[in-house]
């Protein structure tokens, strides 16, 4: 929560609680929040003994300290954070144990209704502009054609591979620096989306029909496919300055995309970030939270992205936070979710004590299974 969505809940007869400090290293003071309303109190248990809902960041599977809050939630609490429970079900079934309603921010649906709640696309949005920033940093040669009295310097190559909201920021904000920008996805109709930020859309000439869900997300593909589509990708790769990689499939490892083979032959001096390292990496080479040279060439496997922007991460998380208590709240304030609409079942993991999510349940049961 920050200060500024303080007031459209107060609106909605909702008080909010802060503890104290909660906001301090990302630019928001005690006082801001006082001043809009909110109610500080001193210690995290506190927050979780007076508050009807709790909101945070990263709880259960997607905090290595989640368990200590987990103790701390009471039957008949809601709880809303990023969960990870796709890829940590265990740590949604201790969750339930405590018989409290969670909500996995990760989980919002990509719907025309949920997109002010979709915090996987705010925080990719905010990880794609950096991405290019940290290449730009890393790199030994500028972005922009410059032509000067002591010659003319070429513009540098950037490769985005995955082409969803962190890949289309990166497409935007390489090409406003002035580099000349290609990307590759496996969803052809992306094409035009590339296009319009300003890259130029790399066809391989392979058969991708069925490519992407309901949800606009990309599929798995086979092993014979991403054999292909590495090989075709290689020469692109080879003749980057910069190589940017985005692809995730929500609770699910990423997809290779970039093996050890595909980088030999890089130019001395090239950069590759991987923005899928916290998920195992599209990487071959990736070292998730690493910078370090292979071969002359840069990787860097940044994680938790968003937290080196936290103003604006906040900010944009605060308000899919605030947008979803709304939601899931009466005009007047009570909890009250309509247990037949779409946001609530794709979004809420657990209830009574029980798992309810499909895709929860069916991870959970595999992981019990041994799969």
């Amino acid at each position: 929560m920050v200060p500024a969505n303080v007031p459209a809940l107060a609106k909605q007869s909702i008080q909010v609680i802060v503890q104290r400090g909660a906001g301090q290293l990302a630019g928001y003071t005690d006082q801001a929040f006082v001043d809009k309303g909110a109610t500080i109190v001193d210690t995290r248990e506190e927050v979780f003994a007076k508050a009807d809902l709790v909101a945070m960041v990263r709880g259960g599977g997607a905090n290595p300290n989640g368990d200590a809050d987990v103790a701390l939630l009471r039957e008949g609490q809601a709880f809303v954070a990023l969960l990870d429970p796709l890829v940590k079900p265990e740590a949604a079934e201790k969750i339930a144990s405590r018989k409290v309603d969670a909500w996995s921010m990760e989980l919002i649906p990509r719907t025309t209704r949920a997109q002010s709640m979709d915090v996987l696309s705010s925080m990719a949005n905010l990880a794609g502009y950096k991405a290019v920033l940290m290449a730009a940093n890393q790199a030994p040669r500028i972005f922009p054609m410059m032509t000067t009295a002591a010659g003319t310097i070429t513009p540098a190559k950037i490769l985005v591979l995955g082409v969803g909201v962190a890949g289309l920021q990166a497409i935007a904000t390489a090409k406003r620096l002035g580099g000349i920008v290609e990307a590759y996805d496996i969803r052809p109709e992306v094409r035009e989306q590339v296009q319009s930020v300003g890259g130029k859309f790399i066809d391989l000439g392979l058969d991708t029909e069925g490519s992407s869900d309901k949800g606009g997300y990309a599929k798995v593909q086979t092993d014979e496919f991403i054999a292909r589509q590495q090989a075709a990708l290689a020469e692109f790769v080879r003749a980057s300055d910069i190589v940017i990689t985005t692809a995730q499939v929500p609770g699910r490892r990423a997809p290779m995309l970039l093996t050890a083979a595909m980088q030999k032959g890089m130019k001395p001096g090239s950069i590759v970030v991987d923005l899928a390292a916290e998920s195992g990496g599209n990487c071959e080479l990736t070292k998730a939270g690493e910078t370090y040279v292979v071969d002359g060439v840069t990787m860097i496997g940044p994680v938790n992205l968003a937290s080196t922007m936290a103003f604006h991460a906040s900010q944009l998380y605060s308000k899919n936070v605030t947008n979803l208590v709304q939601y899931i709240a009466s005009k007047e304030g009570a909890y009250a979710p309509k247990d037949d609409e779409e946001i609530v079942r794709e979004t809420r993991i657990c209830r009574g004590g029980e798992i309810t999510h499909a895709r929860v349940k069916a991870a959970l049961d595999a992981r019990k299974a041994g799969g």
